[in-house]
C-alpha cells in the first residue's frame, strides 16, 4: 500500500504564490524602505553583507541596494542624513540626490 500525503490548502491567497525574492533567487537581510542610508551603511557594516533587500510597508520585497550604491550617495553634494532608502529608489527624490537603478 502506498502512503498518501494530504496537502493543506492555504488560507490566503497571497501564500499560495512564491515570494518574489524566491522567483528571482535573490537572498539577503531584509530592511524596510524608511531606513536612512546612514543606517542602511551600518547595518551592512554589521552584518558583513554586500547589499540589502528593500521593502516596503508590507514588509514585501521591493528592491535591493548595494553598499556601493549607498557610498555613492553619501558622497553626493546634495545628500543629508535624512535620505532614506525609499528617496533613492522610488519616484520621490530630495532635489540633486539621483536615483539608482533596482
Amino acid at each position: 500500500m502506498t502512503p498518501v500525503q494530504l496537502l493543506q490548502r492555504p488560507t490566503e491567497p497571497a501564500s499560495v504564490l512564491p515570494a518574489l525574492t524566491e522567483v528571482i533567487g535573490v537572498s539577503g537581510l531584509r530592511v524596510p524602505d524608511d531606513m536612512t542610508v546612514e543606517v542602511a551603511l551600518s547595518v551592512m557594516a554589521g552584518a558583513h553583507v554586500e547589499h540589502l533587500l528593500v521593502c516596503d510597508k508590507d514588509e514585501q520585497f521591493t528592491s535591493s541596494i548595494t553598499r556601493a550604491q549607498l557610498l555613492v550617495v553619501r558622497e553626493s553634494s546634495a545628500y543629508t542624513d535624512r535620505v532614506r532608502l525609499r528617496d533613492l529608489l522610488g519616484a520621490v527624490r530630495p532635489p540633486g540626490v539621483l536615483a539608482l537603478s533596482p
